[in-house]
């Protein structure tokens, strides 16, 4: 049998008003679904967790159906034969604020949400379709409808489940099991808490506190306004979902709660929706139904981006195979995975919460998503022997731009994509680029105009990166299209000194008074899931630690004044106004001196001679450097234009880069001279 697939469009209408993008003309919007079927027993899904547990139709096929949106030139011999899919983010979508310095949106309708209108005015059909198959409606997240699997004879099929709970605020008292309201919790088999563990400890390593089964219950709790002058109401309501505890979860505690559940999705389809999704754009004139295919012979190449959760998805995808499509054709030529540290994806698993982070210093350490082939080049897990890689399809493989922040290697194991597991140079395939986006964190919002701390130490890091994605993106146009090699891997290196351990990082990191530093960066151990995990069942929950002191992670070398030496340096890193970092600490009462998720630092420097010299900063201060804003500003555009030179950035970003210097860029800033 053949894998089936139907477009049912149900809008359509003119983008941003029927606005006229240079060079490319009017976009149009198209959304619906795409309808799925396929054969469970095909080598094309082979390797699916419970896809032979799924119900079928009459022709024997799993149905399955996502929700899809398309920006596309209204006149196809006007658009440049590309298809940019974006993977987005939990649902979300992403490109149009990263490559377009947009607005976020999952409705892209206006003119404003075209932000600069690169991906447009380039000629791109954009493509969005959803792969996450655990999310509920809401916030207009775009949405996967998987089946759920059951054993043959229609019983439910139960296991293990481990959820972890972080809250920052006191008053919460209930939490989804899933541990995030946009998520799908697996339902519990049974209400009596003491068939469950509910636990919280204060750090990752230390002992996990028992609270009593007696003391919290699986419960929502639902609100209103009563009558009779009553005022405000609750109600306790139980719920094979929620997870209720009367006192609150209390502030930076981790929480791990640990119970049998039922009904686990058919969540590694993800992978099934994005490759016949795109193939069928990309090769197919009609679908099963008749239906013309929206972009039919207008593709030439298809190209794909994820950036943290999503640049994970696309490295498990090709680990997997799913760059190939039923009938062996490479689905994706180039592939962008932005910030995907050393991770591979908590999905094609029973009882998977794709949802989840991949585990950091702090959070959601004791995860999966962070195993063994962590490089696209061939390498050996020196604790068990094993060799594997993530590119060995040399016929389907994509070309590959990895992209990573200084925030990866301090809490997504980021070395690991360029070293062997023991810390050692590894050269990278021919057709992968990596690059370090030098002192950058991993969210690096275009749009921020007010930086803050939240239950930080420091103010986040405020490294503009977006222009490097526009100037990635013509660069890997140019290699798939006519096979001009990109910029050389700029990464930090054991062989020329700029990736170091931690113990050498601290040596060099200026002690900067008042300024708290990481401990070490996040640790990665190798956990023992059980003896089905290769398979897809984590029987053990929680994890046992199976290898101590696990894999070797390395950080980048720094300057004088505390930012990375190698990678590509922003405009912003090249002409300092402070020290920027890739991680930043958490505050008292919120596990203090550990590292905050994915968030950076912004050290300010010292503005003038006197305050270094009161301060004892060991930077020089900011008017040592640039005698005034205007020599401030020249100092950012001769950043901009060598990155130009260099192929990092485009002529047009010079421009903003400039624009963006005026007056010391006091919205990023808070520079008070």
């Amino acid at each position: 049998m053949t894998n089936q697939i139907e477009i049912r469009i149900a809008k359509r209408e003119p983008f941003a008003c029927g606005h006229a993008f240079e060079g490319s003309g009017v976009y149009e919007k198209l959304a619906g679904r795409a309808h799925f079927a396929v054969d469970p027993l095909a080598a094309a899904q082979a390797g699916i967790v419970d896809l032979g547990k799924a119900p079928i139709n009459d022709s024997g096929l799993v149905e399955f159906a996502a929700d899809l949106i398309i920006l596309k030139p209204a006149d196809m011999a006007q658009g440049n034969g590309r298809l940019f899919f974006d993977y987005g983010n939990r649902g979300n979508i992403r490109a149009l604020q990263f490559f377009n310095d947009a607005p976020g949106s999952n409705d892209p309708s206006t003119l404003d949400h075209a932000g600069n209108g690169f991906l447009m005015r380039r000629g791109y059909s954009i493509v969005w379709g959803a792969w996450q198959g655990d999310l509920l409606p809401g916030d207009g997240r775009m949405l996967l409808d998987v089946p759920i699997a059951r054993n043959c004879d229609g019983s439910p099929i139960t296991g293990p489940v481990r959820s972890e709970f972080i809250v920052e605020a006191p008053g919460q008292t209930c939490m989804p099991l899933s541990s995030r309201a946009s998520t799908r919790s697996h339902p519990v088999v049974s209400l009596d808490t003491k068939a469950a563990k509910l636990t919280r400890r204060r750090y990752p390593d230390d002992p996990r506190e028992l609270i009593s089964a007696d003391q919290w219950a699986f419960a929502r709790v639902e609100g209103g306004v009563g009558l009779d002058n009553q005022g405000a109401e609750l109600a306790i309501v139980p719920s094979n979902m929620h997870v209720y505890l009367p006192t609150g979860f209390e502030p930076g505690w981790i929480y791990e709660i640990v119970y049998a559940a039922r009904d686990p999705q058919v969540l590694g389809l993800g992978h099934v929706a994005v490759r016949d999704l795109v193939s069928f754009l990309k090769y197919d004139s009609k679908d099963a139904a008749g239906n013309v295919n929206p972009l039919a012979n207008a593709i030439e190449k298809a190209y794909c981006w994820g950036r943290s959760q999503t640049g994970r998805c696309i490295r498990d995808s090709i680990y997997r195979g799913f760059n190939a499509d039923v009938e062996g054709r490479k689905v994706f030529d180039g592939a962008l995975s932005h910030v995907a540290g050393g991770g591979l994806m908590w999905m094609n698993h029973r009882f998977a919460n794709v949802i989840s982070q991949a585990g950091q210093q702090y959070e959601e350490r004791d995860n999966i998503a962070d195993r063994f082939p962590f490089s696209y080049a061939e390498s050996t897990d020196h604790l068990t022997d094993e060799t594997d890689a993530i590119c060995k399809r040399p016929d389907t493989d994509p070309f590959i731009f990895h992209t990573q922040t200084a925030t990866e290697y301090w809490q997504r194991h980021g070395s690991l994509v360029h070293t062997d597991t023991q810390g050692n140079d590894l050269p990278l395939p021919e057709n992968v680029r990596a690059y370090l986006w030098a002192s950058s964190q991993h969210f690096a919002n275009p749009r921020l105009t007010s930086p803050a701390r939240g239950i930080c130490q420091n103010v986040v890091n405020v490294v503009r990166t977006s222009m490097f994605f526009r100037a990635l993106l013509d660069a890997m146009d140019r290699w798939v299209t006519h096979g001009t090699p990109p910029p050389d891997s700029r990464i930090p290196t054991r062989a020329d000194g700029t990736l170091v351990d931690f113990k050498k990082w601290r040596e060099t990191f200026p002690a900067i008074q008042g300024v708290a530093t990481p401990r070490e960066p996040s640790s990665l151990y190798r956990f023992n899931f059980g003896p089905e995990a290769a398979n897809g069942i984590l029987s053990q929950q929680p994890p046992r630690i199976a290898n101590t002191p696990g894999y070797t992670i390395l950080v980048p070398a720094v300057d004088a004044d505390g930012n990375d030496v190698a990678g590509i340096r922003a405009p912003m890193v090249q002409a300092p106004l402070a020290t920027y970092t890739g991680w930043n600490i958490r505050t008292r009462g919120h596990g203090e001196g550990a590292t905050h998720e994915f968030t950076g630092s912004t050290i300010p420097l010292p503005e003038t001679t006197s305050m270094r010299e009161a301060t004892g900063d060991p930077r020089p201060a900011i008017l040592e450097r640039y005698p005034d804003a205007a020599a401030y500003q020249r100092a950012i555009t001769v950043a901009a234009e060598r990155l130009a030179t260099e192929g990092f950035m485009l002529e047009e970003d010079v421009d903003r880069a400039t624009v963006d210097a005026k007056d010391w860029d006091r919205r990023r800033h808070g520079i008070t001279l």
